[in-house]
């Protein structure tokens, strides 16, 4: 009689512990998802027509709703790359002047996480940026090899210089060792970007070193004029700085990224005008969408969280947007803002593309992360379920429910059903995902 006792007072609080567990792996402590108020912001809303992701971040406004004015397809937003910094892969920065370049790169040397770490010594401009157990590089850039390829060299020059390069200075043979070269960059609002130029060019920078070489060779004086004479254009006003038909300012970014050699590179009667900017224009978008990775100047940490996503590496510190620049400092009229908007017309559209193609990128790997997250906790949930339900089996055993001593009373079957059923509940809601 006693014995039938223990195990009859048993089974409801077994049932009452079960419940209690269950009800913290649906809702553990650190969720959310069982918070019903609905004033709460956070990360992720959820709306009554489903499920469906929205990001949003305090410094840096992304609409839940992109208009899409070009098709993306599905392989131009799943950027991910297996760079295998142990093998023979190499990121190439392509660096283009006043688009935060500077500190891109000086993330890239010191702020990435690595068995083997950077080696940047005090006073010098290049760190050693080497595979872990060998003396190669696994970074092509200003702050590493230098300007290898010359200073600012552009998709044209990098492309066609830098396997050279690199395989020369790892000793190796491009027959033998197919290498893969992985192609970042930055971009930036193209009037902001114009601005910084002139007030860097004002100060003194001049760029003149820079090769330009295309189809092997530079530009000649005749195809590219220099826009002053003497040694810099320190001092010059806006108004001149705009009036040069030569400055290389002018659709800087376009040209930058497009190959040149298909509109016989700097020499402009080979094409008309028309021609050759929309035959640019494409080339940029087309290296552009193609390149491993891209970042925008004005998305600081949505740069950093792309980057992270599709190169599997981690940052230490994290990316900070920093909007008081010189260029936001300058204060123009719209008359003159129509003027540097019709001188980069290309580097508009091309900025355009850039920025919706970034976000959506942004969003759809969030969206991406936050699936992978729910399955993630919903394989644990499953895990901890079994462990938990094989644990009630040994305890049902062990207080009599499984044992051969004279079998169950018609109550003890009823609850021992009941007790079953809520295990079957529970085990089947857990399997219901909502994406």
């Amino acid at each position: 009689m006693e014995e039938k006792f223990n195990r009859l007072v048993f089974i409801p609080i077994a049932a009452v512990l079960f419940l209690m567990v269950g009800y913290q792996y649906v809702c553990p402590a650190d969720s959310n998802t069982c918070y019903f108020r609905s004033d709460e912001k956070g990360l992720f809303q959820r709306y009554s027509s489903g499920f469906e992701l929205v990001y949003t971040e305090a410094d840096e406004d992304l609409p839940s709703k992109i208009t899409s004015k070009f098709n993306f397809t599905e392989r131009d937003l799943d950027r991910h790359v297996d760079f295998s910094i142990r093998g023979d892969d190499v990121m190439v920065f392509l660096h283009i002047q006043k688009t935060g370049g500077t500190t891109f790169g000086r993330h890239l040397v010191k702020n990435i996480q690595l068995e083997q770490p950077c080696d940047c010594m005090p006073g010098q401009r290049k760190c050693t940026c080497h595979r872990p157990g060998r003396a190669e590089s696994w970074l092509f850039s200003r702050f590493s090899t230098g300007w290898s390829c010359g200073l600012h060299a552009d998709w044209t020059e990098l492309t066609s210089c830098v396997p050279v390069v690199m395989n020369k200075r790892d000793k190796k043979s491009a027959q033998k060792n197919k290498r893969n070269f992985y192609y970042i960059t930055m971009l930036r609002d193209p009037v902001s970007r114009y601005l910084s130029e002139w007030k860097h060019v004002q100060r003194g920078a001049t760029w003149k070193t820079a090769l330009h070489m295309c189809d092997g060779r530079p530009p000649t004086q005749d195809e590219l004029p220099a826009c002053y004479s003497g040694e810099d254009w320190t001092g010059v006003p806006l108004a001149d700085f705009m009036s040069c038909p030569s400055n290389l300012a002018n659709n800087r970014q376009v040209r930058m990224l497009a190959d040149l050699s298909l509109v016989g590179c700097y020499n402009m009667s080979t094409v008309s005008e028309l021609e050759r900017g929309r035959v640019l224009l494409a080339s940029a978008k087309a290296n552009l969408r193609n390149m491993a990775f891209y970042g925008l100047t004005e998305f600081q940490r949505k740069t950093q969280y792309l980057f992270e996503r599709t190169f599997g590496l981690r940052f230490i510190r994290a990316f900070t947007q920093i909007n008081s620049t010189r260029a936001a400092s300058v204060g123009i009229s719209e008359k003159v803002r129509w003027r540097i908007e019709g001188l980069n017309a290309l580097d508009v559209e091309l900025y355009e593309y850039a920025k919706e193609l970034f976000l959506q990128r942004y969003q759809y790997n969030r969206q991406r992360q936050h699936r992978e997250e729910r399955l993630r906790r919903w394989r644990e949930r499953q895990q901890r379920q079994r462990l938990h339900r094989t644990y009630l089996a040994e305890m049902w055993r062990l207080g009599g429910g499984g044992g051969g001593g004279g079998g169950a009373g018609p109550g003890e079957e009823e609850q021992a059903k009941g007790l079953e059923e809520v295990a079957t509940t529970e085990d089947y809601s857990s399997q219901v995902v909502r994406w």
